[in-house]
């Protein structure tokens, strides 16, 4: 898991970056804060311990060039500015990324690939093709094959797990199951909803049509995300725009 922690005079911005993060597996916020001077204390002191920091490079109090300078060492740097200009002076701080705003999710993606393979996560499931999982019933642990899990809906404290053998109920929350879930076969589509590619049928407006016909909502915080798969994998012609 990758810890973020987001650094921008601008409220709007950081809402904009903070989407991003929550819609992204293998991500987590620690928090934002607009005075980056506050932001480094929180940081020097030990008060958050972020990964990867996204900061803005033309603040007032100090500069994201300025800032990146006075980190900790292993605190790696996503830099985020409307202006080309500072792409040199970034790069001399060995940011990870230069991000110029308005930030689409799709490249904001991008940028943050290039970190996960060095950073810490959950248990790779992506190797395996099954899970054991705790049932209401004392010592049952029921196996549930990922290859026929068609999607995992959130029920409070709880997650459903809808598969073509039936449903499942555990004690876990999505989140959780975000982790575990390998994210090359597994999207989280909406707040309450993680759905198997395999198993989408088409995506329509604010729908996601699974291969039964069953329709799930398409949230608008993970509206992006889920646009940016299709388009990975979409077939046009060049001709067209």
């Amino acid at each position: 898991m990758i810890t973020a922690y987001i650094i921008d005079d601008e409220a709007h911005a950081i809402q904009v970056l903070a989407r991003y993060v929550e819609q992204t597996p293998g991500l987590t916020l620690l928090g934002s804060q607009e005075n980056p001077l506050l932001a480094l204390q929180a940081i020097s002191t030990g008060q958050v311990s972020p990964h990867l920091v996204f900061a803005d490079v033309d603040m007032p109090q100090l500069s994201g060039i300025e800032l990146a300078g006075l980190l900790p060492p292993l605190t790696k740097v996503v830099f985020t500015t409307a202006y080309e200009a500072y792409a040199l002076q970034a790069f001399d701080k060995n940011a990870v990324d230069y991000l110029l705003k308005p930030i689409t999710y799709e490249r904001f993606l991008k940028s943050v690939q290039r970190l996960q393979p060095s950073a810490p996560a959950g248990p790779d499931l992506s190797a395996e093709d099954y899970f054991f999982i705790k049932s209401g019933i004392k010592g049952k642990f029921p196996r549930i094959d990922l290859q026929e899990v068609r999607y995992i809906e959130a029920a409070q404290n709880y997650i459903s797990i809808h598969t073509l053998r039936g449903e499942h109920i555990t004690y876990l929350t999505l989140k959780e199951m975000e982790r575990y879930l390998p994210a090359q076969r597994f999207l989280r589509v909406h707040r309450s909803f993680i759905v198997h590619i395999s198993f989408i049928q088409e995506v329509e407006g604010n729908q996601i049509i699974l291969t039964n016909q069953e329709t799930l909502p398409l949230g608008a915080n993970y509206r992006d995300g889920v646009l940016a798969r299709v388009h990975a994998r979409l077939w046009k012609s060049r001709r067209l725009p």
